[in-house]
């Protein structure tokens, strides 16, 4: 199928139509500052939007440019990363500020490919960052669209080189950020990984609807993957230590206290957060304090 076809001609006019009525009142979508827009996507990989929001405006209140952000500790970012988890993209976020005032004069690319060369961002980012920021003819390609690909677009389970294949196939050739964005919308409020085709605005075109069978979104574009248990797991373990350090430096004891957990354990947990860059021992005292950053 072509990207003339009139199946995708539809799925546009269809969506455009669809847009304004799906759009979600976020604070960085339309934001004119593109510093702004990168940290709302490094926040939201793997999050869900309500637990972004707090931290999204706490953090771009104290962190207004990615200068300001290069010029703090680690500890400072990893402290306003409260509410978060993957506390890796705090740390990440950080290098990326720096990146950005040492090698393009503080200001944040406007192209995919340089924004790949920040850390931490991966095609997904740097396509939104530069469409939603820069107006760059780019497709994007999260969970949520990969989602509508399969479903709406194809109706069939689809590999992750099909996918973005697609992404592009559909996308149009102009007002391609607000195509994006009602992407986003769509999988995140209709076409979710429970959907409600009853109520869905694209439903008279969707693929999956009208030829049926087992989902296709399952597996599908390589971007569904279910995560692992989250309750006593060490990710959540990680957090609770982050969360106690925040407070104070705090020891070994004090912290298997707190976890309620043995000294074994919750080594393990500070030793792996040392690995990351996210937290070190200060001196002989055997305390374990945020990691300062370089």
């Amino acid at each position: 199928m072509t990207s003339g076809s009139s199946d995708h001609a539809a799925f546009r006019r269809a969506l455009r139509r669809s847009a304004a009525g799906m759009a979600r009142p976020l604070p960085w979508i339309g934001h004119q500052d593109p510093w702004a827009i990168l940290v709302s996507e490094f926040m939201l990989q793997q999050t869900q939007v309500s637990r972004v929001l707090e931290p999204w405006s706490r953090f771009v209140g104290r962190f207004a440019t990615p200068s300001a952000c290069a010029q703090a500790s680690l500890s400072e970012v990893l402290t306003l990363w409260a509410g978060l988890g993957y506390h890796r993209r705090a740390k990440m976020l950080h290098e990326s500020a720096r990146v950005i005032r040492d090698e393009f004069a503080g200001l944040v690319p406007s192209h995919s490919q340089d924004l790949l060369r920040l850390p931490g961002v991966g095609p997904y980012t740097a396509r939104a960052v530069a469409s939603f920021a820069f107006g760059e003819r780019a497709a994007v390609l999260d969970t949520n669209v990969g989602r509508v690909l399969a479903r709406c677009v194809a109706g069939r389970r689809l590999s992750t080189f099909e996918a973005w294949g697609l992404a592009y196939e559909v996308l149009p050739r102009s007002g391609e950020a607000t195509h994006n964005q009602a992407m986003l919308d769509l999988g995140a409020q209709f076409c979710r990984a429970r959907p409600v085709c009853e109520v869905c605005p694209m439903a008279k075109v969707c693929r999956w609807r009208e030829i049926g069978g087992p989902d296709p979104a399952v597996q599908s574009a390589g971007v569904s993957r279910p995560q692992s248990r989250f309750e006593g797991s060490d990710r959540q373990l990680r957090g609770r230590v982050l969360a106690e350090l925040r407070r104070a430096p705090a020891v070994l004891r004090s912290i298997a206290r707190h976890l309620e957990s043995d000294d074994a354990r919750s080594e393990s947990i500070l030793l792996g957060l040392q690995r990351d860059g996210l937290v070190e021992r200060v001196g002989r005292s055997g305390r374990w304090q945020l990691a300062q950053g370089s």
